[in-house]
């Protein structure tokens, strides 16, 4: 099978790049940043209805947080630093001590759990030049951190839902049921925490995993220094794996940061943290996503769902029309209502992506109609307002 790199269809597409004065991050054009957005969205979506609230919290915090939290010893030398007003600062790599500290803003009750937070961090990795792969490996990306704090016994159900969301998600982005390969990430040799924390969180992740009825694959020794982890690696068109969701069980970052809730008996108590991510790199996935579809996205995620074209000079201004009509209805739309034949417009369209076409020549302008291509559906001369209906419900969103 013939599988295009995700930097030749980035290239093509006019979607990102990259250069050796930002070596690892990324250029996003505005088509990509397009792309980014409906992805970013759709997870938004998806999270705010199972009870996430988004939260914003700082790229840049005190070496002595990091010290705290253990990430220093794990993660410091990959961590980018600097110094400031005689402080010791790091761009962060990862979200948690940042959503833990939002916890611990005020005095939490039993009540408020589980209590979910969601972002969209900016992380920075300081990864060797040698290991960068376009999108797929980068040292600046956006990862969807999100972290659930609970009781031990609301776990379960925590862990269920995150599964059962996770193949919806990859469902509507067009991966098939059954794509998962789940890794179930045990206790490595430099870890926090002693044994018996370990010996619980695994007991009880593996517990959660097979009420939820998910099939795991022992990967031992790969689990974060803080706890047990489900890897959720999804195969692409050429049957490679890639990791993209997780949920990690963390007792051990409760204690080091000093988070606590006050529990039914009036007593302090630690909550169990469960780090999740579905996308886990935005970046990464867009890599995945773009060569899983050969760059032909399909309508609802593209970045210009419709071309818009004139066939003659005469044309253009119902060409305009058509367009702004479109994208008052939410629609994003390419214009071309040059001087260039209609052959080229609708290959320059192809070689963009683009999956709508609607084509305005003398007949359409007299009679206010366009002649809409839909992705699998012939061609069809609609009037103007309902190929605006037409074209909004076929891109809408999966729901």
């Amino acid at each position: 099978m013939d599988i295009q790199d995700h930097r030749q269809i980035g290239q093509r597409q006019e979607l990102f790049h990259q250069q050796e004065e930002g070596a690892g991050m990324v250029f996003w054009h505005p088509r990509g940043l397009q792309l980014y957005r409906a992805v970013e969205d759709h997870i938004r979506r998806r999270m705010k209805a199972l009870g996430f609230r988004e939260v914003r919290t700082p790229q840049l915090l005190s070496r002595a947080l990091w010290e705290k939290s253990g990430h220093w010893d794990k993660f410091g030398g990959g961590m980018f630093q600097l110094e400031a007003e005689g402080r010791a600062w790091a761009l962060k790599p990862m979200s948690c001590p940042g959503h833990i500290e939002l916890f611990k803003h005020r005095r939490r009750s039993w009540r408020e759990l589980p209590l979910r937070y969601c972002e969209f961090g900016a992380v920075h990795r300081n990864e060797p030049s040698g290991a960068l792969h376009g999108l797929a490996r980068a040292r600046a990306f956006v990862q969807d951190d999100a972290h659930i704090f609970c009781r031990a016994d609301q776990v379960e159900a925590e862990v269920r839902r995150f599964a059962e969301t996770l193949g919806r998600i990859y469902r509507d982005f067009g991966f098939p049921a059954g794509a998962q390969v789940v890794g179930f990430s045990t206790r490595p040799a430099e870890r926090a925490g002693g044994d018996a924390g370990w010996d619980r969180a695994e007991a009880a992740l593996a517990a959660a995993a097979k009420a939820a009825g998910i099939d795991l694959v022992p990967q031992p020794g790969e689990g974060a220094f803080y706890g047990p982890k489900l890897e959720f690696k999804l195969a692409d068109r050429a049957g490679r794996l890639w990791q993209c969701g997780t949920i990690q069980y963390d007792l051990v970052l409760p204690e080091r940061l000093d988070a606590s809730y006050v529990a039914a008996d009036g007593r302090a108590a630690r909550p169990v943290i469960l780090h999740q991510a579905v996308l886990g790199s935005v970046e990464r996935f867009l890599a995945l996503l773009l060569e899983q579809h050969g760059g032909r996205l399909p309508l609802w995620l593209a970045p210009d769902q419709v071309l818009v074209a004139s066939v003659s000079a005469g044309a253009a201004v119902a060409a305009r029309d058509a367009a702004a009509a479109f994208e008052a209805a939410g629609l994003r739309v390419h214009l071309d209502d040059g001087d260039e034949r209609i052959g080229r417009k609708l290959a320059l369209g192809r070689k963009l992506g683009i999956p709508a076409v609607a084509i305005l020549g003398a007949a359409e302008a007299a009679e206010g109609s366009v002649s809409l291509s839909l992705p699998a559906a012939a061609e069809r001369r609609l009037p103007l307002g309902e190929a605006v209906a037409v074209l909004a419900r076929a891109a809408g969103a999966p729901a």
